[in-house]
């Protein structure tokens, strides 16, 4: 889900997350240098929908050590695997990952570390690939072995769903390109339409 500040990117998230009550997929909703007061209200919205049965908060707010925003995504996404590797079906919104990058520069930037494009390190690809390509489907053999017998014939998954934010609807910038060749598709919100 890419598009610029304020233009409804966590709103289509949480939407998602609502809506899979019922279901039965866990949901996790990463929360990455954002306000309390904004991390609050969308638990809050949750509660209101009678989401909070099935989803879990990773909070790593604007408050927070860069190195704890640089690692609540992969806190998340092994909760996710759990689920998965459990033969369960299991969603991870990560909002967003832009403020995560940001984190990861802060902490490069710090250690000396070689700046590239847009004075990102040389692996924030890497940072993001990484942590994208564990969101897969798991046969019944795999969660059969995982789980030493205890599960059987069922198949996990999970869903990632990255949030990105762009400059000025700049969706050439170095982590948005990054993000978006990673990803299967891709939900571009315009700033023009969202103002209409």
């Amino acid at each position: 889900i890419i598009g610029d500040r304020q233009i409804g990117k966590s709103a289509v998230a949480i939407d998602a997350i609502i809506n899979q009550k019922g279901t039965g997929i866990t949901c996790i909703y990463v929360a990455i240098g954002q306000k309390q007061s904004t991390i609050a209200n969308v638990v809050r919205k949750l509660e209101q929908h009678g989401a909070m049965d099935h989803t879990i908060v990773v909070a790593a707010g604007a408050a927070d050590p860069a190195a704890m925003q640089y690692l609540a995504p992969y806190a998340g996404c092994t909760m996710g695997e759990y689920f998965r590797d459990r033969g369960e079906d299991a969603m991870i919104v990560y909002d967003d990952l832009s403020k995560q990058a940001v984190a990861y520069r802060q902490i490069s930037l710090l250690l000396r570390r070689p700046p590239g494009r847009e004075a990102y390190p040389g692996d924030v690809f890497y940072l993001h690939s990484r942590l994208l390509e564990r969101a897969a489907r798991v046969n019944a053999e795999y969660v059969e072995k995982f789980t030493n017998g205890e599960v059987k014939g069922k198949t996990g998954s999970l869903t990632a769903l990255p949030i990105i934010e762009t400059q000025g609807g700049d969706v050439s910038a170095f982590v948005p390109t990054n993000v978006m060749s990673i990803t299967d598709g891709q939900i571009f919100l315009e700033t023009g339409l969202f103002n209409s």
